[in-house]
């Protein structure tokens, strides 16, 4: 079984930067493939960004592009997503996934608002 906790979520505004955290639990962390994905309301969840279980390879969403960067740190069994030049549509609870074998993991999320 794999937990998961976000964390960093708040209220800025549009422009402005967030950072986000998960923090896993697992002795295995550095086997995780992980992801960011954010569900706003009344639409569907959508993919934000993902990285490898080895931190070698990254994916964003065309939307994120060039504004959010996912890392990760093995030593903090933890994934971040820094968020720069936030705007409104942004707006959403941002869900971190770990994919471990074939087991998807879900956490419960953190709400972002951006105001205009």
């Amino acid at each position: 079984q794999v937990q998961l906790v976000e964390s960093g979520g708040g209220l800025v505004q549009a422009g402005g930067s967030l950072r986000l955290s998960c923090a896993a639990s697992g002795r295995t962390f550095s086997t995780y493939d992980m992801g960011w994905f954010r569900q706003a309301p009344g639409k569907e969840r959508e993919f934000v960004a993902s990285i490898t279980w080895s931190g070698d390879s990254t994916t964003y969403a065309d939307s994120v592009k060039g504004r959010f960067t996912i890392s990760r740190d093995h030593a903090k069994n933890a994934v971040y997503l820094q968020m720069n030049s936030l705007k409104s549509e942004d707006t959403a609870v941002y869900l971190c996934k770990a994919k471990v074998r074939w087991v998807i993991y879900w956490g419960q999320g953190t709400q972002v608002t951006v105001s205009s």
